[in-house]
């Protein structure tokens, strides 16, 4: 087993000789089982990078599209295409291979590239859910697209120096004789300990904890507001209706108030957020356990698992593109107009415009028609 930090020889012996197993006492996946995985990951690089460079696209050549929200999913876009590019092809020949044929020192790279991509995806969710959460609970609407590109910079050297010990010795990186990538391995030096509980909780704890309290309080507040409107609505159809005389009311008039235009957005953040959470659970956890459990870093089954884990956690990339493909209008216009005019094989049809509701707007009912 190869060491990738710069712990001095006579210290690393002392605390890690008496841990180190043989390096093939692991379970491989099966041969076939191994092809079908590569052959999923070559197909999650392609969508990824196809996929997020059309985010990315859109974004730089619509000047319409610029605007703070965008610019961030744009970002996360940019890192998700960087991740599929510099580390994932590395994890595909690897997971064929069962060795690791780049050396030593690109090791301590890939691993620090790894980190940093998904580092800086985390960042830009986090600054879209608070962002979220200032619009629809505090009623502050503060991110225009300069802070945004401010906070996009930010958030870039957060991410680096984050990342950035890795790659020169201050945690136990270890070459891939026991997982398919570079990952944190087993090691009881403190500093190695305090250097990926720190990481760990930077990537996924606190970012989840923000994220969850952030959008339980945007649920709590768009359900009171619909029950608010709709109890407000009720009330002054009533009393239009009594001001004109009316006693028999055969059909209680409603408002048609499309909710979903305040919802939608959030909605679209709020899958993102589920989709990080499933596929970056386990990868913590996996991590947590690489580092301070012996037993399982060492055991036979540890290869198999971090193959999986690390597979789920690349997963996000190409879930996000997908998810703007399904729930964004403009997106899927946008990626329409990518493609050749051979391959639209049915006319664009006007649909139908709905008139945009805001959250913070009461709606009631004159005797014409409905008025703000």
């Amino acid at each position: 087993m190869m060491a990738c930090n710069e712990t001095p020889p006579g210290i690393f012996v002392a605390l890690n000789t008496s841990l180190q197993l043989p390096g093939s006492n692991y379970r491989d996946l099966p041969t076939p089982l191994r092809i079908l995985l590569a052959i999923i990951m070559l197909l999650m690089i392609a969508v990824g990078f196809l996929g997020n460079a059309i985010v990315c696209l859109i974004v730089y050549q619509k000047p319409a599209m610029r605007s703070a929200i965008n610019l961030l999913l744009a970002t996360l876009a940019f890192s998700d295409i960087m991740l599929s590019l510099f580390c994932m092809p590395f994890t595909a020949v690897t997971i064929i291979t069962v060795n690791w044929n780049f050396g030593a020192h690109f090791c301590r790279i890939s691993g620090m590239l790894y980190w940093f991509f998904v580092l800086e995806g985390v960042a830009i969710l986090l600054i879209i859910s608070v962002d979220r959460f200032l619009i629809i609970v505090q009623h502050q609407d503060k991110l225009n697209p300069h802070r945004a590109k401010v906070m996009i910079a930010i958030s870039w050297a957060f991410s680096f120096c984050v990342s950035f010990p890795s790659v020169v010795g201050w945690t136990f990186v270890e070459v891939p004789s026991r997982a398919p990538q570079c990952v944190l391995g087993y090691t009881e030096l403190p500093a190695d300990r305090a250097y990926a509980v720190m990481l760990l909780v930077t990537i996924f704890f606190v970012p989840f904890s923000i994220m969850l309290y952030s959008y339980l309080c945007i649920l709590n507040t768009v359900r009171r507001n619909t029950v608010r409107i709709h109890n407000h609505t009720e009330n002054v159809c009533l009393s239009q209706v009594s001001k004109l005389g009316l006693v028999v009311l055969p059909k209680a008039h409603q408002m048609n108030v499309d909710m979903s235009f305040k919802t939608r957005a959030f909605t679209t953040i709020l899958i993102l957020f589920v989709g990080f959470s499933l596929c970056w659970l386990p990868h913590t956890v996996f991590s947590l356990m690489s580092v301070f459990s012996r037993q399982f870093y060492y055991g036979p089954s540890f290869y198999i698992t971090s193959t999986c884990v690390l597979w789920l956690s690349y997963l996000k990339s190409v879930f996000n593109p997908v998810i703007y493909c399904w729930r964004i209008k403009k997106f899927r216009e946008a990626c329409l107009d990518f493609l050749p005019k051979t391959f639209k094989l049915f006319p664009k049809v006007p649909g139908r415009t709905k008139r945009r509701v805001r959250p913070s707007t009461i709606y009631v009912c004159s005797e014409n028609q409905s008025a703000v």
